[in-house]
Protein backbone atom coordinates (compact mmCIF):
# COMPACT_ATOMS: atom_id res chain seq x y z
CA UNK A 1 0.00 0.00 0.00
CA UNK A 2 1.52 3.01 -0.72
CA UNK A 3 1.40 5.92 2.08
CA UNK A 4 1.50 8.99 -0.77
CA UNK A 5 -1.90 7.44 -2.81
CA UNK A 6 -5.54 8.06 -1.50
CA UNK A 7 -6.18 4.97 0.66
CA UNK A 8 -9.37 2.66 -0.08
CA UNK A 9 -12.40 3.24 2.56
CA UNK A 10 -11.89 -0.52 3.67
CA UNK A 11 -8.30 0.01 4.76
CA UNK A 12 -8.58 3.45 6.29
CA UNK A 13 -8.50 4.10 10.34
CA UNK A 14 -11.65 5.10 11.71
CA UNK A 15 -11.88 7.13 14.97
CA UNK A 16 -14.42 6.89 17.92
CA UNK A 17 -12.33 9.15 19.63
CA UNK A 18 -9.69 11.62 17.63
CA UNK A 19 -6.31 10.66 18.49
CA UNK A 20 -3.36 12.53 17.53
CA UNK A 21 -0.81 9.88 16.62
CA UNK A 22 2.16 12.59 17.40
CA UNK A 23 1.25 12.07 21.13
CA UNK A 24 1.88 8.86 21.32
CA UNK A 25 5.19 7.57 23.00
CA UNK A 26 4.83 3.87 22.79
CA UNK A 27 3.20 1.70 20.54
CA UNK A 28 1.94 -1.77 21.91
CA UNK A 29 0.73 -4.90 19.56
CA UNK A 30 -0.78 -8.37 20.58
CA UNK A 31 0.26 -11.05 18.08
CA UNK A 32 -2.58 -13.22 17.50
CA UNK A 33 -4.94 -11.85 14.37
CA UNK A 34 -3.17 -8.63 14.83
CA UNK A 35 0.48 -8.46 13.97
CA UNK A 36 0.25 -12.05 12.69
CA UNK A 37 -2.95 -12.46 10.44
CA UNK A 38 -4.46 -16.18 10.11
CA UNK A 39 -6.54 -17.40 7.33
CA UNK A 40 -9.74 -17.75 10.11
CA UNK A 41 -10.92 -20.51 8.02
CA UNK A 42 -7.87 -22.88 8.49
CA UNK A 43 -7.38 -21.53 11.62
CA UNK A 44 -10.77 -22.02 13.44
CA UNK A 45 -11.09 -25.47 11.56
CA UNK A 46 -7.95 -26.79 12.66
CA UNK A 47 -8.86 -25.25 16.39
CA UNK A 48 -12.75 -26.90 16.07
CA UNK A 49 -11.32 -30.31 15.25
CA UNK A 50 -8.40 -30.53 18.05
CA UNK A 51 -10.98 -29.87 20.16
CA UNK A 52 -13.65 -31.89 18.97
CA UNK A 53 -11.16 -34.97 19.67
CA UNK A 54 -10.78 -33.81 23.19
CA UNK A 55 -14.69 -34.28 23.68
CA UNK A 56 -14.91 -37.27 22.33
CA UNK A 57 -12.19 -38.76 24.43
CA UNK A 58 -14.27 -37.55 27.17
CA UNK A 59 -17.00 -39.73 25.86
CA UNK A 60 -19.21 -37.18 24.04
CA UNK A 61 -20.91 -38.20 20.73
CA UNK A 62 -18.81 -35.41 18.90
CA UNK A 63 -17.52 -37.50 15.99
CA UNK A 64 -19.35 -36.05 13.23
CA UNK A 65 -19.62 -32.41 14.15
CA UNK A 66 -19.12 -30.24 11.00
CA UNK A 67 -17.17 -26.94 10.82
CA UNK A 68 -19.10 -24.21 8.68
CA UNK A 69 -17.41 -21.07 9.31
CA UNK A 70 -19.75 -18.98 7.15
CA UNK A 71 -22.32 -19.92 10.02
CA UNK A 72 -21.33 -17.54 12.17
CA UNK A 73 -19.56 -13.99 12.60
CA UNK A 74 -17.99 -12.10 15.31
CA UNK A 75 -20.20 -10.11 17.83
CA UNK A 76 -23.07 -12.49 18.57
CA UNK A 77 -23.55 -13.31 22.24
CA UNK A 78 -24.37 -16.93 23.87
CA UNK A 79 -27.71 -17.36 25.79
CA UNK A 80 -26.45 -19.64 28.37
CA UNK A 81 -29.67 -19.99 30.00
CA UNK A 82 -31.43 -21.05 26.38
CA UNK A 83 -28.87 -22.59 24.43
CA UNK A 84 -29.31 -19.69 21.92
CA UNK A 85 -26.75 -18.04 19.78
CA UNK A 86 -27.90 -14.14 19.50
CA UNK A 87 -27.71 -10.93 17.50
CA UNK A 88 -28.47 -7.79 19.20
CA UNK A 89 -28.95 -3.99 18.50
CA UNK A 90 -26.35 -1.16 20.53
CA UNK A 91 -29.23 -1.96 23.70
CA UNK A 92 -29.40 -5.01 24.00
CA UNK A 93 -32.33 -6.05 22.40
CA UNK A 94 -32.40 -9.07 20.46
CA UNK A 95 -33.22 -8.94 16.86
CA UNK A 96 -32.02 -12.42 15.39
CA UNK A 97 -31.69 -15.46 17.11
CA UNK A 98 -31.19 -19.53 16.94
CA UNK A 99 -31.71 -22.33 19.04
CA UNK A 100 -29.15 -24.98 18.35
CA UNK A 101 -28.84 -25.17 14.79
CA UNK A 102 -32.89 -24.22 13.84
CA UNK A 103 -33.39 -20.36 13.51
CA UNK A 104 -35.86 -18.94 15.64
CA UNK A 105 -38.98 -17.40 13.49
CA UNK A 106 -40.09 -14.01 14.11
CA UNK A 107 -42.81 -14.97 16.63
CA UNK A 108 -40.91 -17.44 19.03
CA UNK A 109 -38.20 -14.55 18.67
CA UNK A 110 -40.81 -12.00 19.80
CA UNK A 111 -42.04 -14.59 22.33
CA UNK A 112 -38.49 -15.53 24.03
CA UNK A 113 -36.85 -12.37 24.09
CA UNK A 114 -39.70 -9.42 24.05
CA UNK A 115 -38.92 -8.93 27.79
CA UNK A 116 -35.84 -9.81 27.50
CA UNK A 117 -32.17 -7.61 26.63
CA UNK A 118 -28.95 -8.70 25.75
CA UNK A 119 -26.59 -7.31 29.28
CA UNK A 120 -23.12 -8.24 29.21
CA UNK A 121 -22.95 -7.79 32.67
CA UNK A 122 -24.70 -11.10 33.33
CA UNK A 123 -23.20 -14.51 33.31
CA UNK A 124 -26.56 -15.55 31.44
CA UNK A 125 -24.57 -14.01 28.37
CA UNK A 126 -20.99 -14.57 26.80
CA UNK A 127 -20.29 -12.19 24.22
CA UNK A 128 -18.00 -13.14 20.88
CA UNK A 129 -15.45 -11.08 21.21
CA UNK A 130 -13.20 -12.37 18.58
CA UNK A 131 -12.51 -14.18 15.65
CA UNK A 132 -11.93 -17.26 17.99
CA UNK A 133 -15.12 -17.51 18.42
CA UNK A 134 -15.97 -18.68 15.59
CA UNK A 135 -15.02 -22.36 16.21
CA UNK A 136 -16.72 -21.79 20.11
CA UNK A 137 -20.01 -20.82 18.31
CA UNK A 138 -20.10 -23.61 15.58
CA UNK A 139 -19.32 -26.12 18.28
CA UNK A 140 -21.64 -24.98 20.98
CA UNK A 141 -24.57 -25.01 18.44
CA UNK A 142 -24.36 -28.27 17.78
CA UNK A 143 -23.92 -29.59 20.84
CA UNK A 144 -27.15 -27.79 22.20
CA UNK A 145 -28.85 -30.37 19.27
CA UNK A 146 -26.90 -32.87 20.70
CA UNK A 147 -28.03 -31.94 24.62
CA UNK A 148 -31.70 -31.48 23.49
CA UNK A 149 -31.32 -34.84 22.67
CA UNK A 150 -30.44 -36.24 25.59
CA UNK A 151 -26.98 -37.39 24.08
CA UNK A 152 -24.69 -35.62 26.29
CA UNK A 153 -23.39 -37.51 29.51
CA UNK A 154 -23.34 -34.93 32.45
CA UNK A 155 -25.15 -32.13 31.00
CA UNK A 156 -27.80 -30.80 33.00
CA UNK A 157 -28.00 -26.85 31.42
CA UNK A 158 -26.51 -25.83 28.43
CA UNK A 159 -24.10 -23.90 31.01
CA UNK A 160 -22.58 -27.15 31.29
CA UNK A 161 -22.49 -27.33 27.58
CA UNK A 162 -20.38 -24.53 27.62
CA UNK A 163 -18.31 -24.99 30.22
CA UNK A 164 -17.11 -28.58 28.91
CA UNK A 165 -16.26 -26.40 25.55
CA UNK A 166 -14.50 -23.76 27.09
CA UNK A 167 -12.65 -26.11 28.53
CA UNK A 168 -11.85 -28.37 25.66
CA UNK A 169 -11.08 -24.83 23.19
CA UNK A 170 -8.52 -23.66 25.98
CA UNK A 171 -6.60 -26.70 25.91
CA UNK A 172 -6.90 -26.94 21.97
CA UNK A 173 -5.26 -22.79 22.03
CA UNK A 174 -2.59 -23.82 24.79
CA UNK A 175 -1.37 -27.50 23.95
CA UNK A 176 1.59 -27.81 21.89
CA UNK A 177 -0.10 -30.20 19.49
CA UNK A 178 -2.50 -27.51 17.78
CA UNK A 179 0.29 -24.90 17.60
CA UNK A 180 3.11 -27.64 16.05
CA UNK A 181 0.60 -28.09 13.54
CA UNK A 182 0.44 -24.34 12.36
CA UNK A 183 4.29 -23.58 12.63
CA UNK A 184 4.75 -26.62 10.45
CA UNK A 185 2.58 -25.44 8.02
CA UNK A 186 2.09 -21.77 8.57
CA UNK A 187 1.55 -21.21 4.43
CA UNK A 188 -1.80 -22.46 4.90
CA UNK A 189 -2.35 -20.80 8.30
CA UNK A 190 -1.00 -17.25 7.47
CA UNK A 191 -1.57 -14.85 5.45
CA UNK A 192 1.31 -12.82 4.97
CA UNK A 193 1.31 -8.39 4.85
CA UNK A 194 4.26 -7.30 2.80
CA UNK A 195 3.36 -3.12 4.38
CA UNK A 196 3.33 -4.52 8.09
CA UNK A 197 7.15 -4.67 8.49
CA UNK A 198 7.31 -0.80 7.35
CA UNK A 199 4.58 0.37 9.30
CA UNK A 200 6.08 -0.78 11.95
CA UNK A 201 9.72 0.58 10.81
CA UNK A 202 8.59 4.23 10.52
CA UNK A 203 6.67 3.98 13.98
CA UNK A 204 10.40 3.38 15.13
CA UNK A 205 12.25 5.26 12.99
CA UNK A 206 10.29 8.06 14.25
CA UNK A 207 11.68 7.76 17.37
CA UNK A 208 8.66 5.85 19.31
CA UNK A 209 8.96 3.00 21.86
CA UNK A 210 7.21 -0.43 20.45
CA UNK A 211 5.79 -3.13 22.46
CA UNK A 212 5.16 -6.96 21.76
CA UNK A 213 2.44 -8.18 24.22
CA UNK A 214 1.02 -11.36 23.55
CA UNK A 215 -0.46 -14.65 25.42
CA UNK A 216 0.96 -17.24 23.26
CA UNK A 217 4.18 -18.34 24.44
CA UNK A 218 8.29 -18.04 23.04
CA UNK A 219 8.58 -20.20 20.91
CA UNK A 220 5.85 -20.20 18.83
CA UNK A 221 5.82 -16.29 18.96
CA UNK A 222 9.32 -16.86 17.37
CA UNK A 223 8.06 -18.97 14.86
CA UNK A 224 5.26 -16.72 13.99
CA UNK A 225 6.97 -13.57 14.02
CA UNK A 226 9.91 -14.92 11.81
CA UNK A 227 7.94 -16.06 9.51
CA UNK A 228 5.21 -13.21 8.99
CA UNK A 229 8.26 -10.16 9.33
CA UNK A 230 11.43 -11.28 8.41
CA UNK A 231 11.24 -11.57 4.48
CA UNK A 232 9.80 -8.03 4.29
CA UNK A 233 12.38 -5.75 6.64
CA UNK A 234 15.58 -4.53 5.41
CA UNK A 235 18.98 -7.51 4.58
CA UNK A 236 20.58 -8.16 8.19
CA UNK A 237 17.35 -7.23 10.19
CA UNK A 238 14.86 -9.57 12.38
CA UNK A 239 11.41 -8.72 13.62
CA UNK A 240 13.25 -8.43 16.81
CA UNK A 241 14.80 -5.44 15.90
CA UNK A 242 11.13 -3.66 15.66
CA UNK A 243 10.52 -4.29 19.38
CA UNK A 244 12.09 -2.88 22.03
CA UNK A 245 10.14 -4.95 24.73
CA UNK A 246 8.60 -8.47 23.98
CA UNK A 247 6.83 -10.11 26.49
CA UNK A 248 5.25 -13.26 25.93
CA UNK A 249 2.42 -15.79 28.07
CA UNK A 250 1.36 -12.13 29.36
CA UNK A 251 -2.24 -13.47 30.49
CA UNK A 252 -4.40 -10.91 29.58
CA UNK A 253 -6.76 -9.22 30.36
CA UNK A 254 -5.13 -9.87 33.97
CA UNK A 255 -2.47 -8.23 32.81
CA UNK A 256 -3.60 -5.09 32.39
CA UNK A 257 -5.90 -5.08 36.02
CA UNK A 258 -3.24 -7.05 38.09
CA UNK A 259 0.40 -7.55 39.35
CA UNK A 260 2.48 -10.38 38.39
CA UNK A 261 6.16 -11.51 38.69
CA UNK A 262 8.16 -11.15 35.38
CA UNK A 263 10.97 -13.60 34.47
CA UNK A 264 13.47 -12.67 32.04
CA UNK A 265 14.38 -14.82 29.08
CA UNK A 266 18.64 -15.83 29.48
CA UNK A 267 18.85 -18.26 26.73
CA UNK A 268 16.13 -17.74 23.85
CA UNK A 269 16.67 -21.03 22.09
CA UNK A 270 16.16 -23.30 25.79
CA UNK A 271 13.89 -20.89 26.65
CA UNK A 272 15.52 -20.17 30.08
CA UNK A 273 13.86 -17.79 32.68
CA UNK A 274 15.51 -16.05 35.49
CA UNK A 275 13.31 -14.22 38.00
CA UNK A 276 13.36 -10.70 36.74
CA UNK A 277 13.42 -7.68 38.99
CA UNK A 278 13.11 -4.03 38.63
CA UNK A 279 12.41 -1.75 35.06
CA UNK A 280 12.25 -3.63 31.87
CA UNK A 281 15.56 -3.82 29.73
CA UNK A 282 15.52 -2.83 26.14
CA UNK A 283 16.02 -6.09 24.15
CA UNK A 284 15.31 -8.50 26.18
CA UNK A 285 12.13 -11.36 26.30
CA UNK A 286 9.93 -11.63 29.35
CA UNK A 287 7.44 -14.02 30.74
CA UNK A 288 4.71 -12.78 32.65
CA UNK A 289 4.64 -9.34 34.21
CA UNK A 290 2.06 -6.72 34.09
CA UNK A 291 1.29 -3.22 32.28
CA UNK A 292 2.16 -1.01 35.59
CA UNK A 293 6.13 -2.64 35.34
CA UNK A 294 5.51 -1.45 31.51
CA UNK A 295 4.57 2.05 31.98
CA UNK A 296 7.04 2.18 35.47
CA UNK A 297 9.66 0.88 32.78
CA UNK A 298 9.14 3.64 30.18
CA UNK A 299 8.22 6.39 32.45
CA UNK A 300 4.91 6.44 30.43
CA UNK A 301 1.07 6.08 31.15
CA UNK A 302 -2.33 6.56 30.44
CA UNK A 303 -2.42 8.77 26.53
CA UNK A 304 1.12 7.80 25.68
CA UNK A 305 0.32 4.84 25.06
CA UNK A 306 -1.38 3.15 22.21
CA UNK A 307 -2.27 -0.58 22.37
CA UNK A 308 -3.49 -2.34 19.38
CA UNK A 309 -5.29 -5.23 19.55
CA UNK A 310 -8.08 -7.77 18.31
CA UNK A 311 -9.91 -9.00 21.19
CA UNK A 312 -12.48 -6.06 22.41
CA UNK A 313 -12.54 -7.30 25.95
CA UNK A 314 -9.04 -8.65 27.04
CA UNK A 315 -7.43 -6.11 24.81
CA UNK A 316 -9.34 -3.12 24.04
CA UNK A 317 -11.91 -3.02 27.40
CA UNK A 318 -9.23 -3.41 29.61
CA UNK A 319 -6.64 -0.90 28.92
CA UNK A 320 -9.00 1.47 28.55
CA UNK A 321 -10.84 0.74 30.99
CA UNK A 322 -8.29 0.31 33.69
CA UNK A 323 -5.23 2.17 32.29
CA UNK A 324 -6.59 5.10 30.11
CA UNK A 325 -4.46 3.60 27.24
CA UNK A 326 -5.44 4.83 23.72
CA UNK A 327 -6.78 1.53 22.03
CA UNK A 328 -7.02 0.54 18.62
CA UNK A 329 -9.05 -2.18 17.74
CA UNK A 330 -8.15 -4.70 14.73
CA UNK A 331 -10.98 -5.97 12.79
CA UNK A 332 -10.25 -8.10 10.01
CA UNK A 333 -14.01 -8.39 9.11
CA UNK A 334 -14.90 -4.73 8.39
CA UNK A 335 -12.46 -4.65 5.05
CA UNK A 336 -15.40 -6.75 2.94
CA UNK A 337 -18.44 -4.79 4.85
CA UNK A 338 -17.24 -1.74 3.65
CA UNK A 339 -16.52 -3.28 0.12
CA UNK A 340 -20.47 -4.74 0.27
CA UNK A 341 -21.92 -1.26 1.42
CA UNK A 342 -19.77 0.72 -1.27
CA UNK A 343 -21.29 -1.64 -3.63
CA UNK A 344 -24.91 -1.59 -2.12
CA UNK A 345 -25.05 2.19 -2.12
CA UNK A 346 -27.31 2.86 -5.25
CA UNK A 347 -29.86 0.38 -3.34
CA UNK A 348 -29.38 1.84 0.08
CA UNK A 349 -29.90 5.41 -1.00
CA UNK A 350 -33.40 4.15 -3.01
CA UNK A 351 -33.96 2.09 0.45
CA UNK A 352 -33.69 5.77 2.12
CA UNK A 353 -36.16 7.71 0.08
CA UNK A 354 -38.54 4.74 0.37
CA UNK A 355 -38.29 4.59 4.15
CA UNK A 356 -38.81 8.53 3.88
CA UNK A 357 -41.71 8.13 1.45
CA UNK A 358 -43.38 5.52 4.01
CA UNK A 359 -42.59 7.43 7.05
CA UNK A 360 -44.63 10.50 5.31
CA UNK A 361 -47.73 8.12 3.94
CA UNK A 362 -47.64 6.61 7.65
CA UNK A 363 -47.76 9.79 9.42
CA UNK A 364 -51.22 11.05 7.18
CA UNK A 365 -52.38 7.62 7.94
CA UNK A 366 -52.30 8.04 11.42
CA UNK A 367 -53.84 11.64 11.11
CA UNK A 368 -57.09 10.19 8.87
CA UNK A 369 -57.13 7.25 11.91
CA UNK A 370 -57.11 10.16 14.54
CA UNK A 371 -59.60 12.14 12.46
CA UNK A 372 -61.98 9.21 12.22
CA UNK A 373 -61.79 8.42 16.15
CA UNK A 374 -62.96 12.41 16.72
CA UNK A 375 -65.36 12.61 14.28
CA UNK A 376 -66.94 9.33 15.87
CA UNK A 377 -66.15 10.53 19.23
CA UNK A 378 -67.56 13.86 19.23
CA UNK A 379 -65.11 15.23 21.39
CA UNK A 380 -62.82 17.25 18.81
CA UNK A 381 -63.41 19.19 15.64
CA UNK A 382 -62.76 16.32 12.71
CA UNK A 383 -61.42 16.61 8.80
CA UNK A 384 -63.55 18.82 6.93
CA UNK A 385 -64.59 15.99 4.80
CA UNK A 386 -67.64 13.57 4.87
CA UNK A 387 -67.61 10.13 6.71
CA UNK A 388 -67.41 8.06 3.26
CA UNK A 389 -64.83 10.01 1.94
CA UNK A 390 -62.30 10.07 5.07
CA UNK A 391 -63.06 6.10 4.96
CA UNK A 392 -61.65 6.30 0.96
CA UNK A 393 -59.04 8.48 1.85
CA UNK A 394 -58.08 6.00 4.44
CA UNK A 395 -58.44 3.01 2.51
CA UNK A 396 -56.24 4.68 -0.26
CA UNK A 397 -53.32 5.46 2.10
CA UNK A 398 -53.68 2.11 3.46
CA UNK A 399 -53.08 0.66 0.38
CA UNK A 400 -49.88 3.23 -0.85
CA UNK A 401 -48.66 2.36 2.72
CA UNK A 402 -48.67 -1.36 1.61
CA UNK A 403 -47.54 -0.61 -1.61
CA UNK A 404 -44.32 0.83 0.06
CA UNK A 405 -43.84 -2.17 2.27
CA UNK A 406 -44.04 -4.13 -0.75
CA UNK A 407 -41.10 -2.00 -2.61
CA UNK A 408 -39.54 -1.88 0.96
CA UNK A 409 -39.07 -5.60 2.00
CA UNK A 410 -36.54 -7.07 -0.27
CA UNK A 411 -34.24 -4.14 -0.12
CA UNK A 412 -34.55 -4.28 3.76
CA UNK A 413 -33.90 -8.38 3.47
CA UNK A 414 -30.75 -7.55 0.94
CA UNK A 415 -28.90 -4.83 3.00
CA UNK A 416 -29.74 -7.41 6.27
CA UNK A 417 -28.01 -9.93 4.52
CA UNK A 418 -24.77 -8.27 3.69
CA UNK A 419 -21.60 -9.62 5.67
CA UNK A 420 -23.90 -12.92 6.34
CA UNK A 421 -26.62 -14.74 5.16
CA UNK A 422 -27.74 -15.51 8.51
CA UNK A 423 -26.73 -12.33 10.91
CA UNK A 424 -25.91 -9.81 8.85
CA UNK A 425 -23.68 -7.09 8.83
CA UNK A 426 -20.87 -7.15 11.90
CA UNK A 427 -21.75 -3.63 13.25
CA UNK A 428 -25.32 -2.98 12.12
CA UNK A 429 -28.39 -4.91 13.59
CA UNK A 430 -31.40 -3.84 11.64
CA UNK A 431 -31.82 -0.35 11.17
CA UNK A 432 -29.75 0.29 14.48
CA UNK A 433 -26.04 -0.31 15.48
CA UNK A 434 -25.36 -4.06 16.78
CA UNK A 435 -24.11 -4.62 20.03
CA UNK A 436 -20.82 -5.43 18.98
CA UNK A 437 -20.77 -1.63 17.33
CA UNK A 438 -21.61 -0.13 20.48
CA UNK A 439 -18.86 -2.15 22.33
CA UNK A 440 -16.17 -1.09 19.48
CA UNK A 441 -17.69 2.55 20.06
CA UNK A 442 -16.97 2.58 23.38
CA UNK A 443 -13.88 0.88 23.83
CA UNK A 444 -11.81 1.56 20.90
CA UNK A 445 -10.33 4.92 20.50
CA UNK A 446 -9.63 3.64 16.67
CA UNK A 447 -10.31 0.52 14.47
CA UNK A 448 -8.82 -0.71 11.52
CA UNK A 449 -9.22 -4.10 9.53
CA UNK A 450 -5.37 -4.35 9.95
CA UNK A 451 -1.88 -2.96 11.51
CA UNK A 452 -0.59 -2.12 8.10
CA UNK A 453 -3.58 0.48 7.70
CA UNK A 454 -1.37 2.54 9.90
CA UNK A 455 1.32 3.15 7.43
CA UNK A 456 -0.92 5.64 5.24
CA UNK A 457 -1.41 7.42 8.65
CA UNK A 458 2.21 7.74 9.16
CA UNK A 459 3.16 8.22 12.76
CA UNK A 460 2.88 11.58 12.74
CA UNK A 461 -1.13 11.26 11.61
CA UNK A 462 -4.44 13.15 13.36
CA UNK A 463 -7.23 11.09 13.67
CA UNK A 464 -10.74 12.61 13.87
CA UNK A 465 -13.79 11.04 15.32
CA UNK A 466 -16.71 12.08 12.65
CA UNK A 467 -19.38 14.09 14.08
CA UNK A 468 -21.88 12.04 15.53
CA UNK A 469 -25.74 12.17 14.34
CA UNK A 470 -28.83 12.77 16.32
CA UNK A 471 -32.19 11.94 15.36
CA UNK A 472 -32.92 15.67 15.31
CA UNK A 473 -29.98 16.50 13.15
CA UNK A 474 -31.25 17.64 9.44
CA UNK A 475 -30.86 15.17 7.21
Amino acid sequence: MDPFAPTPAERRVYANRTLNLRGIRAFGYDMDYTLVQYRSDEWERAAFEHARALLVDRGWPAGDLVFNPAAFVQGLAFDLELGNLVKATRFGYVIRAQHGTRALPFDELRSTYSREYVDLGEPRWEFMNTLFSLSEASLFSQLVDLADRKALPEVVGYDDVARALTEALDRSHTQGELKARIVADPERYVELDPDLPLALLDQRHAGRTLLLITNSDWSYTKAMMSWSMDRFLPEGQTWRDLFDIVIVEARKPLFFSERFPAYRMVDEDQGLLVPHRGPLAPGDVYTGGDAHLVETSLGLSGADILYVGDHLFGDVHVSKDVLRWRTALILREVEPEIRDAAAFQPRETELSVLMAEKADVDRRLASLRLGRLRTKGGYAPGPEVGPAELERHIRETATESAALDARIRPLAREAGAMGNATWGPLMRAGSDKSLFARQVERYADVYTSRVSNLLAETPYGYLRAARSSLPHDPT
